[in-house]
This record gives structure tokens, C-alpha cells and sequence, in this order.
């Protein structure tokens, strides 16, 4: 158990650095015209961050089961403490956000509605691109930059 909770910060980093880079190539593909490479990559963003969630919240179990800090603390001060606690908030807050605005914008685009599934995307894309790269920004916080 005590190997999944090490491995699995950077496993659910890595996750949300792929789910950036599918959500940056499939902005791309959308606008240069090319819909089912568009498709492709936000369905695999999509699949991404869901096996986010499913071993963050596996990691978060793991470490309450074996009596530890369910969280990790962050060490850095200063100027660092408040750009760290900024974001984080902004991050979990919008994380919640989130995960309606994917799925209807999803939806939206599975019935073939293209109209409203590009206006809900207007709101969408760039709140999950924050939170995925706000995500990424936060392991790099609390595990590589204030250890």
C-alpha cells in the first residue's frame, strides 16, 4: 500500500499533463476544421480525467486507511505560501465546477447539437484547462519545488 501512495502523485500528475495536452490539440484541431480529430482528443482528455479522479480519490483512501494525513502540507513561505494557497483554492473550486460543464458540453456534443455544444465549450474548455494545468502546478507545489 505504501508503494501506491508514493506512485501515485506523479501517476495523477502525469494524467492531468496528458489531459493538457489532448485539451491543447484538440483547441487545435477544432480550429483548423478537423472534427474527428477534435473528437478523438477530447474524448481522451475526458477518459484522462476521469482516471484522475478515480486514483486521486483512491490515493486520498489509501492514505486515510493506513492513518496518515489525508492531504499533504505544503512547505513553502512567504510570497510562495500565498501563490500556492491562491491557486490551490481557485483550483479545487473550479475542479467542482468543473465536472457538469464536461459533461453537458459532452453531451451537448454526442446529440449532434454543434450550436450550444460550442457555446457551453466557450465556458468549458478554458476552466478545465486551468484546473488541468493547475493540477499539474500543484503536485510540482507540494512534492519537487517545497519538499
Amino acid at each position: 500500500m505504501e508503494f501506491w501512495i508514493q506512485v501515485l502523485p506523479s501517476i495523477n500528475a502525469s494524467l492531468n499533463g496528458l489531459a493538457t495536452v489532448c485539451l491543447t490539440l484538440g483547441f487545435i484541431f477544432i480550429k483548423s476544421g478537423k472534427k474527428e480529430a477534435h473528437r478523438n482528443m477530447m474524448i481522451s482528455a475526458f477518459s484522462l480525467s476521469v482516471l484522475f479522479l478515480i486514483f486521486y480519490v483512491g490515493h486520498k483512501t489509501l492514505r486515510g486507511m493506513t492513518g496518515g494525513e489525508i492531504n499533504t502540507t505544503f512547505q513553502g513561505e512567504g510570497m510562495w505560501q500565498a501563490i500556492y494557497y491562491i491557486m490551490l483554492i481557485s483550483h479545487v473550486i473550479l475542479a467542482m465546477v468543473i465536472v457538469p460543464l464536461i459533461l453537458r458540453t459532452l453531451y451537448l456534443a454526442i446529440q449532434g447539437r454543434e450550436e450550444k455544444h460550442k457555446a457551453w465549450a466557450r465556458w468549458t474548455f478554458p476552466l478545465w484547462y486551468y484546473v488541468s494545468i493547475t493540477g499539474v502546478l500543484v503536485y510540482f507545489f507540494l512534492y519537487h519545488w517545497f519538499v
